[in-house]
């Protein structure tokens, strides 16, 4: 029984790990591998090659050898079984892994710095208040992992470090060797950190077609993400203007094809229009509902909207045909019937109007709110508008 736990133990550790790992590489082509001689109580930096765009961590091993000796085995191929950083232990068990198995009698403290006046600096002074990380007990040997996210020493801006060693040496020279292996994020290695994508983002949100919702995110997110699989930052930004506009109207016409987002966006537009009736904003709100109709997602009511808006705006004969088409959808929508007798009886249609006042009297255009309620708030707001009212009380009569 307690051999199929460890089984099972060993199993659901083997899965955890195969699903933690990061998609990444420990990019050995720009790994830095230096070996100096430094003198005597002497102080020097190193400076490491720039890291690749897109690293996130980095491990180093420092080594103290004495005249003769060789490396056993390199940084690189100590980092090969490991297949990312999360593979590495936390704490001295790691440093222990990564560790070389030899090293000389000398000893050293060292700091890193991420620029080269604090460098400088350090070999004046040997002062460590600058550096990002300071080794201030003496070692022979020593490696660490440094992360973006717990480490100041990486950062979106910063490609080269400076080591700083101080050898503790009185009398002879020591040979000190600095291996630096980084590991860069497969995703960030396309250039697009934090502020490119914002910039996308924020000339996304200009844009005519951003400009016609009222929550444009996930619009410009999908947009982003075309645009970071097809480029890498660097090749965006070489494109001309005109080629960029082009991308950014051919992905944002994809985006807006999409279903959900579409939905959103006709949603969004529905909203505002309905906002702008309130407000008796009725050209306005014609414009959005033309968007609609104009992308063919219209509704029978957003037809039977945009007709309201033509009858108070006294644009009857657009009225009749948006409200005719509105039909066509569907003919039980009562919102549109009921605009369609309006329209009639304020062009001076009565007999038209009166067929279809009578024949839904009795029934609700909506779940809450009856016919002839409905219309008599219309009433209202027609005759506040200046509509012709003359057959106003003729109509409310036919209700009695």
């Amino acid at each position: 029984m307690n051999f199929k736990k460890i089984i099972l133990s060993l199993l659901i550790t083997v899965s955890y790990n195969a699903f933690a790992q990061k998609d990444g590489y420990w990019d050995k082509e720009r790994a830095t591998t230096k070996e100096i001689i430094v003198s005597a109580r002497d102080r020097i930096t190193l400076k490491t090659e720039d890291l690749p765009v897109g690293t996130t961590e980095i491990v180093y091993r420092i080594t103290l050898l004495d005249e003769n000796q060789q490396m056993a085995n390199s940084l690189v191929s100590v980092l090969k079984a490991i297949p990312d950083p999360t593979g590495i232990s936390q704490g001295s068990a790691g440093a222990v892994f990564l560790m070389s198995k030899i090293s000389g009698d000398d000893n050293c403290t060292y700091a890193l710095f991420t620029s080269e006046e604090n460098a400088k600096k350090y070999i004046d002074d040997g002062k460590t208040d600058k550096a990002c990380y300071a080794q201030v007990n003496e070692v022979s040997k020593d490696a660490k992992r440094l992360s973006l996210d717990k480490s100041s020493c990486l950062g979106q801006d910063i490609s080269t470090i400076w080591f700083g060693f101080h050898s503790k040496n009185w009398l002879l020279n020591q040979k000190i060797v600095l291996e630096v292996v980084p590991w860069v994020d497969t995703k960030l290695n396309r250039g697009w950190n934090q502020d490119n994508k914002n910039e996308i983002i924020s000339l996304c949100k200009t844009s005519t077609m951003a400009q016609k919702m009222a929550n444009s995110d996930d619009f410009c997110v999908c947009i982003l993400d075309k645009i970071i699989k097809q480029y890498r930052y660097t090749e965006f930004q070489k494109l001309l203007p005109i080629e960029k506009n082009k991308v950014y109207k051919d992905f944002g016409n994809a985006c807006y094809k999409d279903a959900d987002i579409s939905k959103n966006v006709y949603n969004d537009l529905r909203v505002q229009a309905s906002t702008l009736i309130k407000l008796q904003k009725y050209n306005e709100a014609i414009q959005k509902l033309n968007t609609i109709i104009n992308d063919g997602k219209a509704t029978a009511i957003d037809y039977g909207s945009i007709g309201y808006c033509y009858i108070l705006t006294k644009q009857y004969a657009k009225a009749i045909k948006f409200l005719k088409e509105g039909e066509k959808l569907d003919d039980t929508e009562l919102l549109v019937k009921l605009n369609l007798a309006h329209v009639y009886l304020v062009s001076d249609d009565y007999s038209e109007a009166k067929v279809i006042y009578k024949k839904y009297q009795t029934q609700n255009v909506t779940d809450s709110l009856s016919w002839k309620d409905k219309t008599k708030k219309d009433f209202e707001i027609f005759q506040k508008a200046g509509l012709p009212s003359k057959d106003f009380e003729k109509v409310l009569k036919l209700y009695n």
